[in-house]
Parts: structure tokens; C-alpha cells; sequence
């Protein structure tokens, strides 16, 4: 790399971190090199956030460019993993489809395949947004970002028996109970494969990862330097997920919208390649901690990671009483009226 804007900032066994412009980065890259395009680009949100998201209405036409290199330096047999948010219309508790739409572009026009859409549950994500769901209570919190798994051809390298997860405690009753081969109603014939024992279960495609990180490594060295550190960070568990299940060890791994670096420090720990691109040097300074002798994140399998168990969803009726009417009758004009909230938010 000869451009002074496309040089290395930091560099480790295994990868580099670039200080600069992705687009102008992957120009420079060979096609047909990488094996895992693992990233979380800027959302399109209805609020200007300082690293640089785009409004919905311009976002697709922003991330053509992006999509283009995309496909070229991606492998035949690579993958292209994006983290993605919703957002919401401005003044109003109705959707944005800027994520779908970005989905639809990414097939349509640019030859990608949808391997398989993901939903990453954030646990502790706060009940937002706070008009909608706190004041006007007329939507329940956002707790999900999608996370679309695409690819070049209809076969990537892919294997999810590299994060297969333990077995559910009625899964460990059926084991030892023994279950009884049938046609289940809904028209599923069950063989007794069913209950064979393989030492794990397979996931599902929605990922339950608590985003609480106030006490990582990472947040305490730019506490300790006075670094500011990057508010849109997902947490190392998401990468990892991908990258376990989609690489080998040696493979390209790369991260176009670098942030915090997460994904690059994930890559080093699992003996990956990788490169990391952000174009804010204020965020890089930060992830160099990621990278500095003696720090480390905490690894996705140590103990204290797996203190919480499984993430389990309440059913939705656990607080509904049979034959009770409704306390709050529904706003007849949809919570379109602000509440008067020295009332507690009941008029």
C-alpha cells in the first residue's frame, strides 16, 4: 500500500488495522481474497450520531459503493455478515424498511444470496425508544437487530457444528425418559433419531447476547487513558459466532466498518487473519488497547462468561388473569395525544 491515505496503524501476528477510507482500502485489495466480511456499518437512523450514520433516505444509494467491493474481494465460497438496526420514522411509532430494503438491493443487484437471516437478542438493551414505549406506551422496546448472512454462491463454507450449544434441561429429560416415536400434530413425523443423544443441540437463528461491557478490558483501558470509547459497539460473542462457524483457521477476516476493533481482536484470538478498517482515528485509539500486552477481553468460554446460563424469554402471558378486562382502555386515536405525565402518563 503506497497511498499515504490507505497506511497501517497498527499492526499484530495475524492482522493490521487501517486508518482510513474502506472503500479506498478494498480498491487496493486482490479479488477473490477474503473469506469473511464480519461487520456493523452505521444505521440509517432518524438521529445524526458522530460516526457518521446516513439518513434512510440516502443510505441505500451511500452503500453501493460498499456492496460492490463487497462482491469482488469476497471469496467464491466466502460469506458477508452484516449487523444491522432498525430505526424508526421521524415523529412517528411506525418502521423505517431501510434494513430490508438494503437486503433486497444487496440480492437484486448485486448477486448475493441469503444464506440465512439472524436475530440478535440484546437481553439488557434498554426500553427504547423512550416516546413510543415509555411515555405514550404504544410499542414495546426494540430489543433485536438483524444480522443478514449473504453470499456470493448458494454453498458457502459453513459448518454449525462449530457452535452447537448445550442441551435445554427438558432436551436432558427426553434423553433420559426415552421418546416415543409419532406424527405429530402439526403433520411432523418424528423418527427415533429424535432421541438420540449427539452431545449438543443445533442453534437457532435467533442469538441471545447480553450487549454489558462496562467492566471489559477494552472499556477500562479507555477509561485509563481518557479515550473516548465507541458508542455502537456489539459485543465479541457476535463475531465470534460468525467467524467460528464460517472460517478456518488462517482465513482472511474483514471488517470494513472497524469501530472499536472487536472484530479484528476476535480474529487474532481465534488464529484468523484480519483486517480492520475506521476511518475516526478518536475510536482507533481505543482499539489499540484491544491489541496492547497484558490486555484481553474475557473469553466467550470462560466461567464467568457462562454465568448466565441461558437467556429465556418470559411467555407472554405470564401476567394476564383469565376473564380480567383490560384496566387502561385503548387510546381511540392510537397514542397519536401526548399523556399527560403528572398524571402518570394516564388522563
Amino acid at each position: 500500500m503506497t497511498d499515504k491515505d490507505t497506511q497501517t496503524y497498527h499492526q499484530t501476528k495475524l492482522g493490521r488495522i487501517f486508518h482510513a477510507d474502506s472503500l479506498k482500502v478494498m480498491k487496493n485489495h486482490e479479488s477473490a481474497s477474503v473469506d469473511l466480511i464480519m461487520t456493523s456499518p452505521p444505521f440509517a437512523l432518524t438521529r445524526k450520531k458522530d460516526y457518521g450514520n446516513k439518513q434512510e433516505d440516502d443510505y441505500l444509494k451511500w452503500f453501493q459503493d460498499f456492496a460492490e467491493q463487497f462482491h469482488r474481494i469476497l471469496k467464491d465460497d466466502g460469506s458477508l455478515v452484516i449487523d444491522l438496526g432498525g430505526a424508526w420514522k421521524p415523529g412517528f411509532p411506525v418502521r423505517s424498511l431501510y434494513h430490508f430494503k438494503l437486503l433486497i438491493m444487496l440480492c437484486e443487484e448485486f448477486d448475493f444470496n441469503l444464506a440465512q437471516e439472524f436475530y440478535w437478542w440484546n437481553p439488557s438493551k434498554l426500553p427504547t425508544p423512550a416516546e413510543w414505549v415509555n411515555v405514550r406506551r404504544v410499542r414495546v422496546k426494540d430489543g433485536v437487530n438483524t444480522v443478514w448472512w449473504l453470499c456470493k454462491t448458494p454453498w458457502p463454507k459453513a459448518s454449525n457444528r462449530r457452535v452447537l450449544q448445550p442441551y435445554s434441561d427438558s432436551m436432558k429429560t427426553l434423553l433420559n425418559n426415552g421418546y416415543t416415536p409419532k406424527l405429530r400434530p402439526s403433520g411432523h413425523d418424528i423418527s427415533g433419531k429424535f432421541s438420540v443423544n449427539n452431545g449438543a443441540a443445533i442453534p437457532p437463528n435467533l442469538i441471545a447476547i447480553p450487549n454489558t461491557e462496562s467492566n471489559s478490558a477494552y472499556m477500562r483501558y479507555c477509561k485509563e487513558n481518557e479515550i473516548r470509547s465507541h458508542p455502537a459497539r456489539f459485543p465479541a460473542a457476535l463475531p465470534e459466532y460468525f467467524i467460528r462457524m464460517l472460517t478456518d483457521a488462517g482465513d482472511l477476516v474483514l471488517d470494513p466498518f472497524g469501530g472499536s476493533c472487536v472484530t479484528g481482536e476476535v480474529a487474532e484470538r481465534l488464529n484468523r487473519n484480519w483486517v480492520c478498517i475506521e476511518i475516526l482515528e478518536s475510536y482507533l485509539k481505543g482499539a489499540l488497547g484491544r491489541f496492547k500486552s497484558g490486555i484481553e477481553e474475557e473469553k466467550i468460554g470462560s466461567k464467568a462468561s457462562k454465568k448466565n446460563g441461558y437467556y429465556r424469554i418470559p411467555h407472554p402471558g405470564l401476567l394476564w388473569k383469565e376473564n380480567e378486562n383490560d384496566p387502561i382502555p385503548l387510546a381511540k386515536d392510537g397514542g397519536k395525544e401526548r399523556p399527560n405525565l403528572e398524571n402518570g402518563g394516564i388522563d
